[in-house]
């Protein structure tokens, strides 16, 4: 076990007096009801000039974990925080990321910022990368945030429309002395936002694609039982915090990145997202096109992301949206940590790295301590010997990524276990030469319905129609067809639900 008792609880004077003090600034945080790790936090100030000056402020943890140390090498080889449905495993131990480094309400801590200096249509007029010293003086949640943008009806029209989450009231995890948002606060959240908003336009504008998937969560009792299921929704409040990380993270990327063609830019790790694969995108294109969907499949990046994004919106609110959306995923390419720069596809930034979450992602680390090398005169470093250490992060990136889903998987078929027998409406999300794939609409818990159950026929997979087609009736069940299934079976040891097709009882 590794101990982190000998590091200094609080920051130390001469610590201080070599950082921008940015203690007087109006900062706060803006999380999840339920976070513990707070890794960033905004501060916002109007000048002299009527402009913005606002600032992005991540925990600076490389001051508490040095290289070579076995508290690095324990969170390098971890490479990420995992996040279970009923549980996190950290890559930090708790002391750090919830208390030491934790960005918490009315207490100082150690930062490395992005000032900026914006004016109101989100134009970057300057900016400094410098570590700093904050002190949070309100943490918000996004629940909080949305409600103040709804009552100030400057929450998009969707918004208004969309559930929300299950919301644990914020006097649960801190006093309610920490929250009081006055007329000053109420006024800074809605500047951020409309500021938010035109990032996030002039994004898409560029070609960013749009993927805005809910994502399934389960509340659970006290013996970690899943009793019921809510979808996560990207609201107002969720993307202005998105935006201005993201602008943080471009920025960052492009102070080392772009130099004058006669110089070579230092080494960093890049996240960098490839163009889609021609052969997925053909098919996705043909894919849609049963639907009555057309979808540009050559061109420019540009041509095709925006065409993507018009494809995606017409979807929306249909009843093959998430069957889709699901397929237009599969057609995309894997982001991933690199040396080598090739820009974000699916930003639509040329260059773009990880900044704001070092508590959480060890590629964040890396960065912050190679910015802090260079901006001291520091030579660049080893590109073979990064890009080995962006690929074991990337690795481990994707082995967290399984074992979440594996986590929810879990959680699904222990939730459906109490409703074996139960008839449910279900949509195919999957065909495959051994039987379909249905998810149910009401709570995204996917099965499978094996071949040999479909017995009213002879099937056979159609591969490049997306189906199973009887060769006798020639009935076939395609992708984004609308079913009735019946719990069958749900095996927790193989993390398995096995569904069977139903009819409907005639009304």
């Amino acid at each position: 076990m590794l101990l982190v008792n000998h590091l200094p609880q609080d920051p130390i004077a001469h610590e201080i007096m070599r950082r921008r003090d940015m203690r007087d600034v109006l900062t706060f945080t803006i999380d999840p009801d339920e976070a513990k790790d707070f890794d960033d936090a905004l501060s916002f100030q109007i000048l002299d000039t009527g402009n913005y000056q606002i600032g992005i402020h991540i925990a600076d943890v490389t001051h508490y974990v040095s290289e070579r140390t076995q508290l690095d090498d324990e969170a390098y080889q971890r490479g990420t925080s995992v996040y279970l449905v009923d549980r996190t495993i950290p890559m930090l131990p708790e002391s750090l990321c919830n208390n030491l480094c934790s960005l918490r309400p009315d207490e100082d801590k150690l930062t490395f910022s992005v000032i900026f200096k914006m004016n109101e249509k989100a134009e970057v007029k300057d900016y400094e990368i410098l570590h700093t010293v904050t002190r949070s003086n309100r943490r918000f949640s996004y629940g909080q945030v949305q409600q103040i943008l709804e009552e100030e009806h400057e929450a998009s029209e969707q918004d208004y429309n969309t559930p929300g989450d299950v919301l644990v009231p914020i006097e649960d995890h801190v006093p309610s002395t920490t929250f009081a948002p006055g007329t000053e606060e109420r006024k800074l959240l809605l500047v951020l936002n409309r500021m938010a908003k035109e990032l996030r336009r002039r994004r898409f504008q560029s070609g960013a694609v749009d993927f805005d998937r809910c994502e399934v969560r389960f509340n659970i009792d006290e013996k970690g039982k899943p009793t019921s299921v809510y979808f996560k929704v990207a609201k107002d409040a969720n993307k202005l915090i998105e935006e201005f990380m993201l602008l943080a993270n471009r920025t960052v990327a492009e102070s080392i990145g772009k130099v004058p063609k006669n110089q070579k830019a230092k080494v960093i790790p890049y996240r960098i997202h490839d163009v889609p694969d021609p052969t997925k995108l053909m098919r996705l294109g043909d894919f849609v096109s049963k639907f009555g969907y057309r979808l540009k499949t050559q061109g420019t990046k540009g041509e095709i992301s925006k065409n993507l994004n018009k494809m995606l919106a017409d979807v929306h609110g249909k009843a093959e949206q998430n069957v889709i959306e699901m397929v237009t995923l599969r057609a995309m390419m894997k982001a991933r940590y690199s040396v080598h720069n090739i820009g974000h596809y699916g930003l639509a930034f040329q260059h773009y790295t990880h900044f704001t979450s070092p508590i959480r992602r060890y590629p964040d680390l890396m960065l912050h301590r190679l910015l802090t090398k260079y901006a001291t005169g520091g030579r660049s470093v080893n590109p073979m010997k990064y890009e080995e250490l962006c690929e074991q992060c990337s690795d481990a990136e994707q082995t967290a990524a399984q074992a979440e889903r594996a986590s929810i998987k879990y959680k699904q078929v222990e939730f459906m276990k109490d409703r074996l027998g139960e008839t449910f409406e279900g949509t195919i999300s999957g065909v495959t030469e051994f039987g379909l794939f249905v998810e149910v609409n009401e709570n995204k818990c996917e099965g499978f319905v094996p071949l040999r159950d479909l017995d009213d026929d002879y099937y056979e997979f159609d591969e490049k129609n997306f189906c199973l087609r009887g060769r006798r009736r020639n009935r076939s069940y395609n992708l984004g067809d609308q079913v009735h299934i019946q719990v069958a079976r749900a095996d927790l040891y193989r993390k398995q639900l096995d569904y069977k097709l139903v009819r409907p009882e005639k009304k």
